[in-house]
């Protein structure tokens, strides 16, 4: 039987007021009670953040960390340098634990040494209620799109051989890039298939804006990870071409249910042409 390992978890707080105190309660609230819970505040000024700080700092129990604003990855890296055990879970202000979180991700790390990280599926709250599925894997399976959640439970050792989180990507995809280089040639990661993670969707959302500057900041992935990549180039293209497949036909469906939808620009060589076909001849079959 694996040796059992000690657990942390760095929750990060950017003026998010009351909801870093959820966030902090579900961590205590374990059934694998952690170590240590560490509250890394990356410059906080709003009042309400401050007070809440504040009385989590004098409340014990837990340790604050307080930084000048350097971003979300600074934030963990401060927060998992100052974590004293074998694996730490990072946990955004925002979000919070289901109860079985820990004592479920770490069974997987003690499990099998080549497992660098482990999360589970996502409950996404607020603006959509939804269930999300990532799929983890090795590298080759990050390559087209992420696939474990922000919060994940991480070998604090592994995070150190990587170098941890890249602190200039302050945009979004920074967890995206942090496990390809946890990862490696050798890791993965594994994922719970419960979603342990409440998720809180909101319209102004950083995970929202870095969707603006998607094609850059995936463009930087790529340059920082170019060798992967070209190891892995014929099944990351096919991937990629699978998905863009899958929101086709998707589209293709809603468009041919109804007719008062127009069909847009019909592009050529990318199968825009078979879908307009398609989508014309299952409305004249449904009349």
């Amino acid at each position: 039987m694996s040796a059992m390992l000690s657990t942390s978890v760095v929750v990060t707080a950017f003026d998010q007021g009351a909801l870093v105190a959820e966030a902090v309660r579900s961590a205590l609230r374990q059934t694998r009670p952690p170590e240590a819970v560490i509250v890394v505040d990356d410059g906080s000024t709003d009042p309400e953040s401050l007070a809440v700080l504040e009385r989590l700092e004098e409340s014990g129990g837990v340790q604050v960390l307080r930084q000048a604003n350097a971003g979300v990855s600074a934030a963990r890296n401060t927060g998992i340098g100052a974590a004293r055990t074998d694996l730490v879970a990072v946990l955004d202000g925002d979000d919070t634990l289901a109860p079985t979180f820990l004592y479920r991700t770490s069974a997987l790390l003690e499990a099998d040494p080549e497992v660098r990280a482990a999360s589970s599926w996502l409950h996404l709250h607020g603006v959509v209620d939804a269930v999300v599925c990532p799929t983890g894997g090795r590298a080759a399976d990050f390559l087209h799109r992420n696939a474990c959640a922000a919060t994940a439970l991480v070998r604090r050792d592994a995070w150190e051989a990587c170098g941890g989180y890249d602190e200039e990507m302050r945009s979004g995809f920074e967890d995206w890039d942090f496990f390809l280089s946890l990862i490696g040639q050798e890791g993965r990661i594994d994922i719970v298939s419960e979603p342990l993670i409440e998720y809180r969707t909101a319209p102004a959302s950083a995970n929202l804006r870095s969707m603006d500057k998607r094609l850059e900041l995936y463009g930087r992935i790529i340059d920082k990870h170019r060798g992967v990549f070209e190891q892995h180039l014929r099944e990351t293209l096919l991937a990629l071409e699978e998905r863009a497949m899958g929101a086709q036909a998707r589209w293709e469906d809603v468009v041919a249910s109804d007719p008062s939808l127009p069909l847009g620009t019909i592009t050529y060589g990318d199968g825009g042409m078979a879908a307009a076909v398609r989508i014309a001849t299952r409305r004249r079959t449904s009349v």
